[in-house]
């Protein structure tokens, strides 16, 4: 019925689309606005096909898989660092997986962590364990203590797989973990030592079966939860977002039809697999539609377009931050050397995207936007400069997503005197929403592990009383022809490094490390960079501050991108003032010594906070002090 609805709902949005055509004053104009709505619409219905027919079929990830294993047993599925892993070959590995845990008792339901860098056995473990119905929370693996510990126990995790390399991460926290906790160390040689109580996952793996274990396996089904994958929210530690297998393959789906990609292209992604974008939307290619996907551990912008020369890539993935960095790179005659017909990703920023587009010889770029928890997702279909994606003004109800008036610091909707929320005009910012229909898999919500959390992003009576949507915390604008912008992030959240940074949690370490001292944090924008640099204002009236140990402390606690890029330490606060005010204030400030009295200090490439002069701070903004 939902299919049958989004078809009537095509030809009734043509038609109507067909007579807006005669709106326009340049016929020019016209037309390609009306290819680009029938590109979209031609593609979501694509989409749409391709979802029903896997649910119809109660069909897994895994299950996807084995049809091209089956019918392209030889043929590449990832490449890292110079060998390349066959279908068949993942296909083998994942099953091992599957016969060691199943031996060992794990069955559908059971949850079992896993924190590993970058590499095919990161994909290959948790696609084995999937075909035991096993849930796996994917773990960022450069969180350390505190952080690394909740990720695992808010899972409520049965055993946890981790990988040789985060051996001293794992050692430090092991004590804190619950005693019925299993442990599996990956080395990558058999027999070598582990820690203390971890089992030898590498020499298990050697002897065991690479046949698909069928005796008591409960088989999931389509709807059953596949992933956990954490976000950062707009409070507290990372939340752990619920990803089922059709919520994966509607993902992945979407990504591939909508922005025009075939099984025949070969994807380059070094970002990290334990996020939607890397883990699904690439890996997904591979494991929903038999493309090959070249993995890299860990990026870097020189050997970008090197990588992708060497493995003959025709799609690369993408964060703004990298596009930055890989236009800082010296200019080379290799720089068009590739076979790139495609970026995607989210992120670009509209100042560096000409630039970066016809220096690399790039013919296409899908810019898209989404949360991995959320409903709304979008994608750019026809190269518009900065533009994160596409929706009708026409007939919204096609793909009902909505920017709603907002206030720009909290993100709480504002309402009129009939107590519904108002739809934002062209060019006018509001905060980003998608209603949820919770039988359809492309508008169901499922939000997070922790259904408090899961409350706080869904915004009741939207447009009529007893509708529902899920709150992005975005800011975004709409020109009139329904191009979408991203402005900013509403509330305590910012971005940097391509990863959401939660005031709340660095406050927490920040007050800490120096000596439980009042604490506030935020973001502020550097010239020419993306996102917002972490900020943390420390109210140190004697002077007593150690800025050594701090800087010392917050590396062993915080992962690089949520550490402070500048320390400001105040010498009063204005009591008088609520605390957000004060931090509003302070934002606003920035961390020009041209202005601030307080003294102000910047995190060096040695890792030392060191003072900010007047003349660091022209080095900055001109980009010769980098971060």
């Amino acid at each position: 019925m939902a299919l049958e609805r989004e078809q009537v709902s095509l030809r009734l949005y043509t038609a109507i689309a067909t007579a807006y055509y005669w709106t326009y004053d340049d016929p020019a104009a016209a037309t390609a606005d009306q290819t680009l709505k029938r590109t979209a619409l031609s593609r979501y219905v694509k989409l749409l096909f391709l979802v029903k027919k896997y649910a119809r079929q109660n069909a897994t990830i895994a299950d996807i898989f084995a049809e091209y294993v089956a019918k392209q047993p030889e043929k590449v599925c990832f490449v890292f660092e110079g060998r390349e892993w066959t279908f068949r070959e993942v296909s083998d590995y994942s099953n091992r997986v599957a016969n060691v845990f199943h031996t060992h008792g794990y069955k559908h339901g059971d949850v079992v962590g896993l924190v590993m860098e970058n590499r095919p056995e990161f994909v290959g473990t948790w696609l084995g364990l999937s075909k035991l119905g096993v849930i796996i929370p994917l773990i960022n693996h450069n969180l350390r203590k505190n952080a690394l510990l909740h990720s695992i126990t808010v899972a409520k995790c049965n055993a946890l797989v981790y990988s040789e390399a985060l051996c001293e991460a794992i050692g430090e926290i092991t004590e804190s973990l619950p005693s019925t906790m299993a442990l599996y160390q990956f080395n990558d040689a058999i027999q070598q030592t582990v820690l203390a109580n971890s089992k030898d996952l590498a020499t298990l793996l050697q002897s065991a079966s690479k046949e698909l274990p069928t005796t008591n396996v409960k088989k999931a089904s389509h709807h059953d939860q596949l992933l956990y994958i954490y976000t950062s929210g707009t409070t507290g530690l990372p939340k752990a977002a619920v990803i089922t297998h059709s919520r994966y393959l509607f993902i992945t789906a979407a990504i591939h039809i909508v922005a025009g990609f075939s099984p025949n292209d070969v994807f380059y992604t070094p970002l990290p697999l334990y996020h939607t974008a890397g883990g699904m939307m690439s890996i997904g290619q591979a494991l929903i539609f038999g493309a090959t996907v070249a993995i890299r551990k860990k990026f870097s912008a020189s050997q970008y377009f090197t990588d992708c020369q060497k493995y003959n890539c025709t799609v690369g993935q993408y964060i703004g931050e990298m596009c930055r960095y890989i236009l800082a790179t010296p200019e080379s005659g290799n720089d068009k050397d590739h076979k790139v017909r495609l970026i995607f990703g989210n992120g670009l920023r509209p100042q560096i995207w000409p630039q970066f587009v016809e220096r690399f010889n790039i013919p296409r770029v899908a810019e898209f936007y989404g949360a991995t928890e959320g409903n709304a997702n979008i994608v750019n279909i026809d190269n518009t400069v900065g533009a994160i994606g596409f929706v009708s003004r026409i007939i919204p109800s096609v793909y009902p997503i909505s920017i709603i008036r907002a206030d720009p610091a909290t993100g709480e909707p504002i309402r009129g005197k009939d107590g519904l929320c108002q739809l934002c005009q062209p060019n006018e910012p509001g905060v980003f929403i998608g209603k949820i229909l919770p039988n359809n898999p492309s508008r169901a919500f499922l939000g997070y592990v922790d259904k408090g959390a899961s409350e706080k992003k869904i915004v009741r009576d939207i447009f009529k009383k007893g509708d529902s949507g899920f709150l992005s915390g975005d800011l975004l604008v709409a020109d009139e022809r329904g191009n979408l912008y991203f402005k900013d992030r509403t509330g305590d959240t910012f971005r940097w490094k391509g990863e959401n940074v939660s005031t709340s949690e660095v406050e927490a370490e920040v007050s800490n490390a120096s000596g439980y001292r009042d604490t506030v944090v935020y973001g502020v924008e550097i010239p020419n960079l993306e996102g917002r640099a972490g900020m943390a204002a420390i109210l140190d009236p004697e002077g007593q501050v150690d800025l050594v140990k701090l800087a010392d402390t917050l590396k062993q606690s915080l992962p690089s991108y949520a550490r402070p890029m500048f320390v400001r330490l105040l010498t009063k606060v204005d009591m008088t003032g609520t605390f957000k005010l004060k931090k509003l204030d302070l934002q606003k400030e920035g961390f020009d010594p041209n202005v601030i009295e307080d003294a102000v200090f910047y995190l060096s490439p040695k890792g030392a906070y060191e003072r900010l002069t007047k003349e660091a701070y022209e080095q900055i903004k001109r980009g010769e002090i980098r971060f």
